[in-house]
């Protein structure tokens, strides 16, 4: 297999997915652990995610989390994923993140997006229709304020507002802070279907495009050729480096109890989840292989077959390069995690993949 990327670097991403039953103060000391476990095991990179109204998934705010990540861990790098732009006024984006970015000493890696649950887009009286459309008029806000000092003006179609009048150049009030990182931290963009607008947003801006786990494989190929394309057009070189896909993957010592135990556990559960939240409205299109595919089939002997990884690290390695040849090499594989119903079955997991898969993988991908 011809080698695109000098070496494939393994990261982490939290929905979070807990049981609505564990305390959530259980589940954020649980977090915390895996953060620093994952840092102990060469990760190089943690995701978090932003949902507001969901008992299932309760980081209401994942730069608190990361705030207090931070004081636990010393190399690796966290990022919100992504950060609800729809959801929140752009200059306080702008200045919440950059006061992160200092106090990681630029460890913050971003992911802008739209939050899409109906209860935080009803809560914040968020139009569903409108949210890419946001997202993108907030990113152009945030980059325009870190790039210069005020007066600050902005009159967009959904966001109007000016800092001119009350800015003094003597006492320094009136100016909104710059990041750590110069001109600002890396930004990736997610991308969850074919042909996706926010894949070739990416690749015209050169953000790095970020594979969801809920997309079967020829669309994470289609990710990267929609990416690759508007890179192409904006005259800049796609490199596969930037690529970072995002799999579902449980290691156990043979095949049999990884299968076992994701249909069971919380990985299992939570495609169920997801699976019943789409028949409440989207359906189960972004699951497909085939946009023929009746929903009924989206089920989980069809997810065990192409979402989620499970098996030993031979079987692991198998369908990992499976994908590879599909989709093309990528820069980072993001390993999802879950809630830790079984905490040695998921730490076990969780070690196999980092000192014994991503060699084994780095070793036949990248030679």
């Amino acid at each position: 297999m011809p080698a695109a990327v000098p070496h494939i670097d393994h990261g982490m991403f939290i929905m979070p997915f807990h049981a609505p039953d564990k305390p959530i103060s259980q589940a954020c000391d649980e977090d915390l652990e895996l953060i620093i476990r994952a840092e102990e095991l060469g990760f190089k990179e943690f995701w978090i995610g932003e949902h507001h109204t969901m008992k299932y998934e309760p980081i209401v705010m994942p730069e608190i989390f990361i705030a207090r990540a931070l004081g636990e861990t010393k190399t690796i790098r966290l990022g919100p994923a992504p950060v609800c732009l729809n959801q929140h006024h752009p200059a306080h984006v702008a200045s919440r993140l950059s006061f992160l970015d200092h106090l990681s000493k630029g460890r913050l890696n971003l992911c802008f997006g739209n939050g899409s649950v109906t209860a935080d887009q009803e809560l914040y009286g968020a139009d569903p229709k409108d949210g890419g459309a946001m997202a993108l008029e907030a990113i152009d806000v945030i980059l325009d304020l870190w790039s210069h000092d005020p007066p600050y003006v902005h009159k967009g179609k959904f966001w109007q507002f000016e800092l001119k009048k009350s800015v003094d150049a003597e006492s320094l009030i009136g100016y909104i802070h710059k990041p750590y990182q110069l001109p600002h931290p890396p930004i990736s963009m997610p991308g969850m279907s074919r042909n996706s607008f926010s894949m070739k947003f990416a690749g015209q801006r050169g953000y790095q495009p970020f594979a969801h786990c809920l997309v079967a494989g020829n669309v994470v190929a289609d990710q990267w050729v929609t990416y690759a394309a508007a890179s192409e057009e904006a005259g800049r070189r796609p490199n596969r480096a930037d690529f970072k896909v995002a799999r579902s993957i449980f290691i156990a010592d043979t095949t049999k109890e990884a299968v076992q135990r994701v249909r069971s556990n919380s990985l299992g559960r939570n495609y169920e989840y997801i699976g019943g939240l789409f028949d409440k409205g989207l359906g189960r299109r972004i699951y497909k292989r085939d946009l023929d595919m009746p929903d009924s089939e989206c089920q989980l002997d069809y997810l065990m077959s192409e979402q989620i990884i499970a098996g030993d690290v031979d079987e692991v390695l198998r369908r990992l390069l499976q994908l590879i040849e599909e989709t093309g090499p990528f820069g980072t594989l993001v390993l999802m995690s879950y809630d830790w119903d079984d905490k040695a079955s998921w730490v076990h997991s969780m070690e196999l993949f980092a000192k014994e898969l991503m060699p084994r993988l780095n070793k036949a991908v990248c030679g």
